[in-house]
């Protein structure tokens, strides 16, 4: 069949007649929808509301929560844009390629660049990215992702490949039947049908931090307004505590603090050429406990050279003349095959009358002439009882992959004939990457269990394994086995023979033993494992499939990466935690003091300019300095608990102190004003002692940062005392505040001890 594909003057007429595959949906958000994103959050509008409160009672100093709120937002912005400029060119050195025919000639060309009725090429491991017609060709397609059954189909000529869907085997030339919206994945929703929800611990726990603050912001204020206005010299007064204590509430800082951090590390992952395409996945990194490494592409670079050919009941002569028939007629769909044809492809004229290609699922591939076929694929696939050869067998498969080359003189008829003549073993040699063995060496001195998962012979993924350095090697033949994968997941270390759909089962299996799974990939045979992670990672040297279903690609394909990769995950979860204590910190004690002074009819001790000077000291400026520190330390316990044990004992104290001081003037004579210089010093004080506790171990920086910012909150009370509305300590008010830290210290410490108690009991 002589298929030429479109003109190009065919092509450039659909193009502007709209009949192209243009984007249905974009990855990224533009960058008008960041900042409009970012500008109209409800926190903001609340701010903003709050402002021309203060503005309205002429307290103009009270404004400067303001102006952090607009830094906030500014900070939020323009990190996220660098890193949406980043992930964007990432993408494209990324973006999947299709080869069309156009002019009678191949041209590879973006998906997003394909038109209605252009030719298309596809081959093993290609994502289907259109809907196509097989004009020409038989292959096997997965369309797992869009209809949730992962055995292959077999498609042929007049049959509708989906978009979404990708090719397990064979080859085929298709037509393109429609293009953009118009494709089966944009009708349901596009990638919604399939795509896994994001369970991110820290994202659904904002989430509820912020829908419950904004659900209870509105009647608090307006309940905190009426109960101080009986009590304040003015409505203006009244309305400023009001302001005071819903400035606190809002957590604008937590929202901000992770989406930096992770927008950073979007782009530190980037200097390792690390596509970043879920932006929660980096926390699921930091928690990763297990990693399951696909062996070839992986732990080898894929690349394969024959080092021996083994003859059985053939001559060499008739062994070379059918390896290179086999070569010349076969497609190279795989590595084995490219080696095979390396060494042996020679022109050959002999008709082909069937051919079946290699499937990860089969592990067999097969050429049917006139008068023989010939079968290559895995020995005990093959043979199916290899006894009589299992000695030289076992001395080559040690460390080398073992095809048999066997011929029969009946017809394939897409199935291995009963009887076979086995002409040769052929061994091939697996190239490990150099730096493999020092990445699994980090892995394990970070105590996560590593599993070596191939569609190989077990001895040699085993033997590949101990070149690689995997201690206490067990391995396990997952086709001669009766037991589910589920069963063997934690019991072995290595296994082998394993087909896509057993993959995906060890992965789900190790789930269910509580384990968070990473999985390393770049096949076909991978993608159903691949979607199935917690945290899926491909080589961008892999299958479009592949790439496609993946939360990371590494772009070099470069497995050294990994490290780095998981590193930075740390890094970022840890210090998202440690940080998210002193903001959340506030927004306990706020919330928590607002609804005490509904009830108790005492007068709002705060104005929102002395909260802005706490808040900026003790959270604000420590939070995100700590938050960029270097932090590779493993992820103990939930993220949730580890926070409120250190956010909630401090707030606990805060208010206690409040709640002392304000009910002080019952007892001794002191003034609205002194009652309020005591509560910003104890707050600070307290804020203080939490930050202390979350830097120790102290380096430098910490240090640094612990002296500036004490040092800048004694100097702001003592010269900007005005500004702050701080009053002079007289001897009886130094006397009262050193009772009062001493009281605030020893709560602190019963707080946390009470709360480090109860967290270890939750698991």
């Amino acid at each position: 069949m002589n298929i030429q594909g479109l003109s190009s003057k065919e092509v450039k007429e659909l193009r502007e007649k709209g009949f192209v595959n243009y984007k249905a949906e974009v990855k990224t958000k533009t960058v008008g929808q960041i900042i409009m994103t970012n500008l109209f959050t409800i926190f903001n509008f609340l701010n903003l509301g709050l402002g021309l409160v203060v503005i309205f009672v002429h307290s103009y100093k009270n404004l400067l929560f303001l102006g952090v709120a607009f830094c906030n937002t500014l900070i939020s912005t323009i990190q996220e844009i660098r890193s949406k400029r980043i992930v964007d060119k990432l993408s494209l050195l990324n973006e999947t390629k299709a080869v069309v025919l156009r002019d009678g000639k191949d041209k590879e060309i973006g998906i997003h660049d394909i038109v209605l009725g252009d030719v298309i090429k596809f081959k093993p491991g290609n994502q289907i990215v259109v809907d196509s017609k097989v004009i020409s060709g038989d292959v096997l397609v997965n369309e797992s992702l869009i209809t949730g059954e992962s055995e292959p189909i077999l498609k042929k000529k007049g049959d509708m490949l989906l978009s979404g869907s990708f090719i397990v085997s064979g080859r085929a030339i298709c037509k393109v039947i429609h293009v953009g919206e118009d494709n089966y994945t944009a009708k349901i929703s596009s990638e919604a049908k399939y795509l896994k929800k994001v369970n991110s611990e820290i994202m659904n726990f904002i989430n509820k931090v912020l829908k419950f603050i904004s659900i209870i912001i509105v009647p608090i204020g307006i309940l905190l307004f009426l109960s101080q206005l009986k009590d304040a010299s003015s409505i203006g007064q009244a309305a400023l505590k009001a302001v005071a204590g819903l400035v606190g509430m809002i957590p604008e800082g937590l929202v901000l603090l992770t989406s930096t951090v992770l927008a950073i590390s979007v782009i530190r992952l980037a200097k390792y050429k690390v596509l970043v395409q879920e932006l929660y996945c980096i926390e699921t990194l930091a928690r990763v406990d297990t990693i399951c490494l696909d062996k070839t592409g992986t732990l080898t670079t894929g690349k394969m050279s024959v080092s021996k050919v083994v003859p059985l009941k053939s001559t060499k002569d008739e062994i070379m003349k059918a390896l290179g028939t086999v070569s010349y007629h076969m497609d190279k769909d795989n590595e084995t095959m490219i080696a095979i044809a390396d060494k042996f492809s020679v022109k050959d004229s002999n008709k082909v009358i069937e051919m079946v290609p290699f499937s990860s699922i089969n592990k067999w591939s097969g050429l049917s002439f006139n008068d023989v076929s010939y079968i290559i694929g895995a020995p005990e696939i093959v043979l199916k009882d290899t006894s009589s050869i299992d000695d030289i067998l076992n001395l080559y498969s040690k460390e080398c992959r073992v095809v048999i080359l066997a011929k029969s003189k009946e017809k394939l008829n897409e199935r291995i004939p009963n009887e076979l003549t086995p002409m040769a073993l052929i061994v091939i040699n697996d190239e490990i990457r150099p730096d493999a063995k020092a990445t699994l060496e980090y892995f394990k001195s970070q105590g996560v269990d590593i599993k070596i998962i191939s569609g190989d012979n077990p001895r040699t993924v085993a033997g590949i394994a101990a070149k690689v350095g995997l201690d206490n090697i067990k391995y396990i033949d997952m086709s001669h086995t009766d037991k589910l994968p589920s069963e063997v997941a934690s019991e072995y270390n290595v296994f082998g023979r394993v087909k896509p759909d057993q993959k995906k089962e060890l992965v789900m299996g190790l789930q269910a033993e509580g384990h968070i799974v990473a999985m390393t990939g770049d096949g076909v045979n991978d993608v159903l494992a691949l979607k199935e992670a917690d945290c899926s990672i491909a080589m961008n040297s892999g299958t479009d499939a592949a790439r496609n279903v993946s939360q990371l690609v590494l772009l070099d394909s470069d497995f050294a990466s990994l490290p780095k990769v998981v590193s930075e995950g740390r890094r970022s979860i840890n210090n998202i935690q440690r940080s998210s204590s002193l903001f959340l910190c506030k927004t306990a004690y706020a919330t928590l003091l607002a609804i005490i002074f509904v009830f108790i009819g005492k007068t709002y001790p705060f104005i929102p300019i002395q909260l802005t000077l706490t808040s900026a000291v003790t959270i604000g400026i420590p939070g995100f300095i700590l938050s960029l520190e270097p932090n590779n330390e493993r992820i103990n316990g939930r993220i949730i608990i580890n926070v409120l044990r250190r956010s909630i004992p401090t707030a606990l104290t805060i208010v206690l102190n409040i709640l002392i001081v304000t009910f002080l003037p019952s007892f001794i004579k002191i003034t609205s004003d002194e009652v309020s210089t005591l509560c910003v010093i104890l707050t600070g004080f307290t804020g203080f002692m939490l930050l202390y506790k979350i830097c120790v171990p102290f380096n430098l920086l910490r240090r640094v940062l612990f002296g500036s910012l004490i040092t800048i909150f004694v100097l702001a009370l003592i010269l900007f005392r005005k500004v702050f509305s701080i009053v002079y300590l007289t001897p009886t008010l130094l006397i009262i505040l050193g009772i009062l830290l001493f009281v605030s210290f020893t709560f602190f410490n019963i707080f946390t001890n009470l709360f480090e108690k109860v967290s270890k009991k939750i698991k």
